[in-house]
C-alpha cells in the first residue's frame, strides 16, 4: 500500500500572518498593518539580502582577479 500525504496551506510565515491578522481584527494588538503583514515580506527581504551579499562577493572576487592579472 502507498500512503498519500496532502499538504494544505503554507508554512510558518503563513500561519503567523493569519494569526497577526486575526489579532489585529479582534483589536488584541495595536500594530500598523505594515507590521501585521510583515511575515509576508520579511522572507523576501532575507532572500534579497543574501543575493546582495553573493553579488558583492562575486564583484570583489572579479576585481581582485583583475588586479592580480595586471601584475
Amino acid at each position: 500500500m502507498s500512503k498519500t500525504n496532502i499538504n494544505i496551506g503554507g508554512g510558518f510565515t503563513s500561519l503567523l500572518t493569519i494569526l497577526f491578522i486575526a489579532l489585529k481584527l479582534l483589536d488584541k494588538i495595536d500594530w500598523s498593518w505594515y507590521w501585521v503583514l510583515s511575515p509576508l515580506w520579511i522572507p523576501i527581504l532575507v532572500v534579497i539580502g543574501i543575493l546582495s551579499i553573493i553579488l558583492i562577493f562575486i564583484t570583489i572576487m572579479a576585481l581582485i582577479k583583475e588586479i592580480i592579472g595586471r601584475w
